[in-house]
């Protein structure tokens, strides 16, 4: 296959750190809310290795933020999403699935409340901002809806903690899970929250001031030699053995929350209003007819740039491989796939066509690990 190069225009942006990211050698971008995200730096294998024994520093400055400002900004975030957010605190973030009418998953975002009248919506692959901005002018809420400039950098690996404490002290290693608070450095304060896209533990730092930001960046790799720092980026078979899932991958708008396995996310019975909350009500009520699952094959190769079918042993299409790679941990392909009701229970058997070969596989729970 040839090498092609992206051309970059207003329509698809850089990040502040993609120079510097260049100088270290990434070899792959995808692209992420209209902007380049790193997707490889040599080896995914030897990255993955690397990240579960060490930290890297990772642009994820394609994780854009929806802004939601106003007196009813907490009633238009609340709106998007079937999570009931009542309840939430200043200071905390929130997996929330965003659906539409129909239940159908729009993106699934954390959300960030900085106080009761400021969100931000740190979004997937998807325009949020115009689903928000359509719902506030329909319903005729009082809010602003802006993208902010914001540029996060991930700290990810079990050594993160140790090294954003020799930068920030003592303080930022008591922040919880998905909280979040200021912090000072080059002059400027950085939100921080603990969090991040691996099971690995780490931060994420929400830049506002690209200057101080930079030289945080660089901060961390200056410092960070002792950890054995790296730069890194969201790797596939973290995510995938660690059960992350990536929205318009293994799931998008022709899925809902029952079916992804979001059922602690879903608040049907609480008093909060929600687009797509009857529509729920429905599905709960009648039951799903597919959903995510994980599946193992006994293979150790695989390239996978679409969806794959997964059929019985009669060829009857049973299920849609969407994501999948070789597991270091299994040694063998593992994949997250929507399983019809027929096929989603432990050890069904299924195959694909994989490489040129008819596989056979097994069904298993998310996630692997």
């Amino acid at each position: 296959m040839k090498n092609f190069l992206i051309a970059k225009s207003r329509r698809l942006r850089s990040t502040p750190y993609t120079s510097r990211i260049e100088e270290q050698g990434v070899t792959a971008y995808t692209i992420y809310n209209h902007m380049l995200l790193p997707a490889a730096f040599g080896s995914i294998e030897e990255s993955y290795h690397h990240l579960k024994e060490h930290v890297q520093i990772w642009d994820v400055a394609a994780e854009r933020q929806v802004e939601i400002l106003g007196k009813d900004s907490a009633k238009l975030v609340q709106l998007m999403t079937c999570r009931d957010l009542s309840k939430s605190k200043d200071g905390r973030c929130y997996y929330c699935p965003i659906i539409d009418d129909n239940a159908g998953l729009i993106n699934d975002p954390v959300v960030l409340r900085i106080n009761k009248n400021k969100w931000w919506i740190s979004i997937a692959d998807t325009d949020v901002i115009l689903f928000a901005k359509g719902l506030a002018i329909g319903n005729k809420f009082d809010v602003e809806i802006t993208e902010p400039k914001v540029d996060i950098m991930a700290v990810q690996g079990p050594k993160s903690f140790k090294l954003m404490e020799k930068v920030f002290g003592e303080q930022i290693t008591k922040l919880k899970f998905f909280g979040f608070d200021y912090f000072e450095f080059g002059g400027a304060k950085h939100l921080i929250a603990q969090s991040g896209w691996s099971k690995q533990g780490g931060y994420e730092v929400y830049v506002q001031n690209t200057e101080a930001g930079l030289k945080l960046y660089d901060h961390l790799f200056e410092i960070g030699k002792e950890f054995n720092v790296k730069p890194g980026c969201p790797n596939l078979i973290e995510r995938i053995e660690s059960g992350l899932l990536s929205h318009g991958n293994d799931m998008d708008n022709g899925d809902n929350p029952y079916e992804c396995g979001f059922d602690k996310y879903i608040n049907i019975d609480s008093d909060v209003i929600f687009l797509g909350k009857e529509k729920l009500k429905t599905i709960k009520s009648e039951g799903i007819n597919k959903k995510l699952m994980g599946v193992k094959f006994d293979i150790e190769k695989i390239s996978l740039t679409g969806s794959l079918d997964l059929t019985d042993d009669q060829n009857n299409i049973v299920g849609e491989l969407r994501s999948a790679c070789y597991s270091p941990n299994f040694k063998k392909v593992i994949g997250i796939a929507m399983m019809k009701k027929s096929h989603w229970n432990v050890d069904q058997k299924v195959k694909a066509s994989i490489n040129g070969d008819i596989c056979s596989g097994k069904v298993c729970d998310l996630p692997f690990i």
